[in-house]
């Protein structure tokens, strides 16, 4: 499916319900496998959570995650504590492509039996439970969060609980304490400091326990976006969110300041307003706690015909695509200069924005959902746009509720 934007304006007023946060809800999903006194509300409608708990609520010996990178992460940690359980962990052709390696030796280091069936250090994986006897890891501190907290979710089932040693700079540190502050909240004892997270053994009770999702941050990114790129009193509201968040992505609230966006917290909604024009020519960030919102922010710098450096990408290049690569694909078609390495980007100011472009998505759910608010600028296409479903089913839905006038073709 390919969707024909036209050039639209945003209602000057308009409401936005989004499913809860993928994030949460994928580590929810775990802990409620390990613990199944859990109950979830308010859980994500994404393809991701869909596939996380199709895979955990299948008898089935094969497990196909397709392209569900955080289940792939996840269900490996997970997979390997269920002793007497042998599965084949598979996914898509990118998911065979994306790295495994780092977190199948971790868990070796543990005593996990896991073994490659195709190339080494990618899926598919062959996976043998067992109880495993380890305690201690250490990993590289650059990671992905990911790997890390797959590890950190079964430590509460291991026999002597997890001391994890990070080698480095941390990144993607608000995804870790996400991790802890779920497991803080079950009742499980952790600690993080310095490069040294611990956590101990923890047996549940059987006394109910009841965990409720705050919406997706991410997916919030996007109407940030079209409000930054509409005209002065422009607002939405969004619901439901916290001003204490666990998830990296509420930076947005603060980023956004710098492209004219102020954000409103009350009763658990946010409402993004449009109160200024941005007064800055460049945009300087740091994305290493929230590289997700990388593609959404050069959209909306390019957009506004600003320039903007981005640093701490580097987890970008093994996502559903390289990230990177395609970001300066797609934004040069459209008229930009876009410079990269492998871990930054810097989009040089533009003075045109190219009409009626068709905008390649690469299989990632981001490159369609960021490259949309231009809408608000000039009419463009989005190719095979139905890959939303893997984080916001909604999407489109939402988009024409609030003003983006579409076509499929």
């Amino acid at each position: 499916m390919n969707i024909k934007l036209q050039q639209s304006t945003l209602q000057k007023q308009s409401k936005i319900a989004i499913t809860g946060s993928k994030s949460e809800s994928n580590r929810l999903l775990l802990l409620q496998a390990l613990y199944p006194n859990i109950s979830i509300k308010n859980i994500s409608n994404s393809d991701d959570a869909t596939l996380m708990q199709k895979a955990l609520q299948s008898a089935d010996s094969v497990k196909d995650i397709h392209h569900a990178g955080t289940a792939m992460r996840f269900l490996t940690a997970y997979y390997a504590t269920r002793n007497g359980q042998e599965i084949t962990l598979t996914g898509s052709s990118r998911m065979q492509e994306r790295p495994i390696k780092i977190l199948v030796e971790a868990l070796g280091q543990l005593g996990a039996d896991i073994q490659y069936t195709n190339n080494e250090g990618y899926p598919p994986l062959q996976i043998k439970g067992q109880q495993l006897q380890g305690n201690l890891v250490t990993l590289d501190a650059n990671i992905s969060s990911q790997y890390i907290s797959a590890l950190l979710l079964i430590a509460p089932t291991l026999k002597n609980g997890l001391t994890l040693t990070l080698n480095g700079k941390i990144t993607s540190v608000p995804y870790i304490n996400m991790t802890l502050s779920l497991l803080n909240e079950l009742g499980v004892e952790t600690n993080f400091e310095g490069n040294t997270i611990t956590v101990a053994k923890f047996e549940a009770t059987n006394e109910a326990k009841t965990f409720t999702v705050e919406s997706d941050w991410s997916s919030a990114s996007y109407f940030y976006s079209l409000i930054a790129l509409s005209g002065i009193g422009t607002s939405i509201e969004l619901s439901s969110y916290k001003q204490d968040s666990l998830q990296g992505d509420s930076c947005l609230a603060e980023i956004y300041t710098k492209f004219g966006v102020e954000t409103t917290f009350k009763n658990n909604t946010i409402t993004l307003t449009k109160t200024h024009e941005a007064t800055q020519e460049t945009i300087t960030l740091d994305l290493k706690n929230a590289p997700d919102i990388a593609q959404t922010i050069a959209v909306t710098a390019f957009g506004l015909q600003l320039s903007c450096e981005m640093i701490g990408l580097h987890t970008l290049k093994i996502k559903e695509t390289d990230r990177l690569v395609a970001l300066k694909v797609e934004l040069e078609k459209l008229g930009a200069s876009v410079d990269i390495t492998d871990a930054s980007l810097y989009l040089h100011k533009a003075s045109t924005i190219n009409k009626n472009i068709s905008i390649a998505t690469y299989k990632d759910h981001r490159m369609a959902m960021a490259f949309t608010p231009l809408a608000l600028r000039v009419p463009l296409q989005i190719e095979k746009a139905d890959v939303v479903s893997k984080s916001f089913p909604d999407f489109w839905r939402d988009l024409e509720n609030i003003g983006i006038e579409m076509t499929e073709i």
